[in-house]
């Protein structure tokens, strides 16, 4: 009778393993945004979401949670219990943030597992539509021509734009003064106003602006041009050898998710990113779609750390 009895729990322990593995994901997935409702890195999610809830047989929901630096969210995300129905939308910020503090509650490195890349996004170089200024040859010849007295615009100090900014000076060897804003629109406005020589932004919101000559792109930072600019070179084409700029988000999860629920989250998001309709609304608001393997999404957190401590640590910028 004990025989019995025993093999009957070991049987339904069985089953309930069984069960527990075949049946994830069995309710919502929560994917924590560290951005507020209506920007790039919103739409990204809502958009790779939306197509990722076919794929996996339940809702996916958006919880956005908008700090300085993804702190906020990031560390909502590695707390959570890693069963694979807390999800993180990762981007530059994380690999920026471990630069920009001195502490941080979390280590971006060891409390997440990586998933996959969702797509990269490029930035501009912007110039007021009257300005002198053709070429990104002429913002570095004045540059160069006086020391100091170019202004470039972008926003919060730590933010992409404004280390692609610090990186650009550095790359070219040119003294500019950059000057941080509040948000975008301080920018455009400043910008439009000939407040300041040029801007660096991201590229998707900006191109109504430059559709409609209220400003002109004299250059993207990205490796390859943009396929709505074909005419408009890249940051390197342009004369600036070796600078490649590109903000990216991707999918992360806490650190102990089962392998198997990481491989199911990775093969989810890469068909969804493979969908025309994905790619499509992806490529309206700028974004490259570009899945890509877990280890490809390790290896490039880690080089974006090294990348951009070198540049906060060049700008000399203080650690908070």
């Amino acid at each position: 009778m004990k025989r019995r009895l025993l093999l009957a729990f070991g049987g339904c322990s069985l089953a309930r393993s069984a069960f527990g593995q075949t049946t994830w994901p069995s309710r919502p997935i929560t994917l924590v945004v560290p951005f507020g409702p209506g920007g790039i890195a919103d739409f990204t999610a809502r958009t790779v979401a939306q197509a990722m809830q076919r794929g996996l047989g339940t809702a996916i929901v958006v919880d956005n949670r908008p700090s300085a630096g993804s702190v906020v969210a990031s560390t909502a995300v590695a707390k959570a219990s890693p069963d694979g129905y807390t999800l993180l939308l990762m981007s530059n910020a994380n690999a920026v943030s471990t630069g920009l503090f001195k502490k941080l509650p979390f280590d971006v490195v060891k409390d997440f597992a990586p998933i996959t890349t969702l797509g990269f996004f490029d930035l501009g170089v912007f110039v007021p539509a009257a300005s002198p200024m053709r070429s990104l040859g002429d913002v570095v010849a004045r540059a160069k021509a006086e020391p100091g007295r170019v202004t470039i615009g972008t926003i919060a100090v730590g933010s992409s734009q404004h280390l692609a900014a610090e990186l650009f000076k550095t790359k070219a060897g040119i003294d500019a003064l950059i000057v941080p804003y509040k948000g975008t629109p301080a920018v455009l406005t400043a910008l439009r106003a000939g407040e300041i020589d040029a801007a660096f932004e991201i590229l998707g919101p900006m191109l109504p602006q430059v559709s409609a000559k209220a400003v002109r792109v004299l250059a993207v930072t990205s490796d390859k041009r943009h396929a709505g600019l074909a005419d408009v070179p890249t940051v390197a084409e342009a004369g600036v050898p070796g600078y490649v700029v590109a903000s990216w988000n991707a999918l992360a999860a806490p650190v102990g998710t089962p392998a198997s629920v990481i491989e199911r989250l990775h093969a989810a998001a890469n068909e969804a990113l493979a969908q025309p309709a994905v790619q499509q609304r992806l490529q309206e608001l700028g974004v490259r779609a570009q899945g890509g393997s877990p280890k490809q999404l390790e290896a490039l957190l880690a080089s974006e750390i090294r990348r951009w401590g070198e540049v906060i640590r060049a700008a000399k910028i203080e650690p908070e």
